[in-house]
């Protein structure tokens, strides 16, 4: 007589077979976005998305929580008419299940200023459950400013005497 095995594993094992690794993750993300998808869901209830460069134009950078990120991906629509990744325009360059790191480009057109930018980002994606955890890209704030400000970078504030290029709390 064949002997049954437990439900509970049987269960335990069909979720670890459906979990998404980070390749997988990253690249749903990227498809989201340019789809204009709801590319929160694909997060921890309490992942992150966090862009420190951006703290030097003044910009919020760490955006925590589904509601956070969909509010995040909202401003951007906003910011630019066609913020896409193209598959053909993102390398991966290391890949495990739980973590992988990319570079990929966009290719947008600033809606205020008209102008296009060609972001390079680099990121690294880290990988919990099947949903992402944390998501750290790094972009040229420069690019930024000088795509998005009507008068590019001279419309920032005069520099104060130090200045941070990432919060000074910032850790990796």
């Amino acid at each position: 007589m064949a002997r049954r095995q437990c439900c509970c594993r049987d269960a335990q094992f069909r979720k670890t077979i459906t979990m998404k690794d980070a390749k997988t993750l990253l690249l749903e993300f990227l498809a989201a976005v340019t789809h204009g998808e709801n590319a929160a869901a694909l997060f921890a209830e309490d992942g992150a998305v966090e862009l420190p460069f951006l703290h030097s134009l003044g910009v919020p950078w760490r955006h925590q929580g589904r509601q956070a990120i969909r509010e995040l991906q909202d401003q951007l629509a906003g910011l630019y008419l066609d913020l896409a990744f193209k598959p053909e325009d993102t390398h991966v360059l290391i890949d495990t299940p739980e973590q992988v790191f990319a570079e990929y480009m966009a290719h947008p057109t600033g809606r205020v200023t008209g102008r296009t930018v060609h972001h390079l980002f680099a990121a690294r994606l880290v990988a919990k459950n099947g949903r992402i955890k944390l998501l750290r890209e790094s972009l040229n704030p420069f690019a930024v400013g000088q795509a998005l400000l009507p008068g590019g970078v001279k419309d920032l504030p005069d520099p104060e005497k130090e200045i941070f290029s990432v919060p000074p709390d910032y850790r990796s």
